[in-house]
């Protein structure tokens, strides 16, 4: 007998995002600043490319009988349930979130006009709801008949890789200036970390310096790093709450240690700052758990963490993006900074 032909691959649910240069950030870092725009992903951060490839590498794998069936579960308060929704309905599938308690009925209807099939409140924290999605929703959706897939937030290998293909995309759109001395990215559970890492690691890039930032009360790279082993955080304090993962991913801490990362922890008055002079600067809008890295670009902050740093020095900032964030919000911010 002839083989049936295998189905096609499902798309990438995902895009290429375009990398800037910055004058005027670059003019207050004193070097020459890009911007890897990673907030005009679908879901609006970088997650789409983490998730997104954990859903397509599941369906790719699944039988063809069986991706109707497929119902995809996140446990999340914003970005990686986002992520997981636009990507679930971009393939074709089934997403129901989980959010804890302190998620924002603005965040939940974001998820729904996405379209995921339920968004359901449970848990006072990430860690109770992610328990109630895998004691609870997911063994019920198995006993009607689904298939249920547990869609982790940032720790799996399949994120992880997902998030590296931003690191093809910006030595491809950097061909013509050579390749960064330095990228800066964000850190919550350390998907991102892992993907940029990884990402140069291939490309023969692994001796690029890489800036791990985190804020103070969601540090649990930070904790980890100074502890000397992989450890939790006795809470979330910072307004970063999308940075909230109270354990980083082993292979985060594996990867903190290395001699080319450097982590870096800022205050949340940081945050705040970076948010609110970014959008003023680049008329974009980022979360605080972004904000905090662009906050790097001013007050000669950099400079701290790349003593080495030149007028020709070459640094990719990773703009994660981020669903957390709104007018009201900068307003509020801008008026907090002002009081000194």
């Amino acid at each position: 007998m002839t083989p049936s032909p295998q189905p096609p691959a499902p798309p990438h649910p995902w895009r290429e995002t375009p990398l800037n240069h910055s004058t005027l950030l670059s003019q207050h870092a004193g070097c020459k600043v890009y911007l890897k725009l990673e907030n005009l992903q679908p879901s609006g951060s970088f997650k789409s490319r983490g998730i997104g490839n954990f859903l397509r590498s599941h369906l790719a794998s699944a039988r063809a009988s069986d991706r109707h069936r497929t119902h995809f579960y996140s446990s999340s308060g914003g970005n990686a349930g986002l992520a997981c929704v636009h990507a679930a309905v971009a393939l074709g599938a089934a997403a129901t979130v989980v959010v804890p308690a302190t998620t924002s009925t603005h965040t939940m209807h974001k998820m729904r006009a996405a379209g995921a099939t339920r968004v359901l409140r449970e848990g006072a924290s990430w860690s109770e709801c992610d328990a109630y999605l895998r004691g609870t929703v997911i063994p019920r959706a198995s006993e009607a008949g689904a298939i249920p897939v547990y869609v982790p937030p940032f720790d799996a290998a399949e994120i992880w890789d997902g998030h590296a293909t931003l690191v093809g995309e910006m030595l491809a759109q950097m061909e013509g200036d050579g390749p960064p001395d330095a990228v800066v990215c964000s850190v919550g559970g350390g998907g991102l970390l892992c993907g940029v890492v990884r990402g140069l690691e291939r490309a023969g890039l692994g001796h690029v310096a890489v800036l791990a930032v985190e804020t103070e009360g969601a540090h649990s790279l930070a904790l980890s790093l100074e502890k000397g082993e992989l450890s939790t955080l006795s809470g979330i304090s910072s307004i970063a709450t999308t940075l909230g993962a109270r354990t980083v991913a082993a292979q985060a801490f594996a990867y903190g240690q290395r001699e080319n990362v450097t982590s870096v922890v800022l205050s949340d008055r940081a945050a705040m700052e970076g948010c609110v002079r970014f959008a003023d600067d680049e008329r974009i809008m980022v979360e605080a758990a972004c904000g905090v890295s662009m906050a790097l670009c001013y007050g000669e902050r950099l400079k701290k963490y790349l003593p080495n740093l030149t007028g020709e020095s070459k640094v990719v900032f990773v703009v994660c993006g981020g669903s957390n964030i709104t007018a009201e919000m900068l307003s509020s911010w801008t008026a907090e900074l002002k009081k000194g």
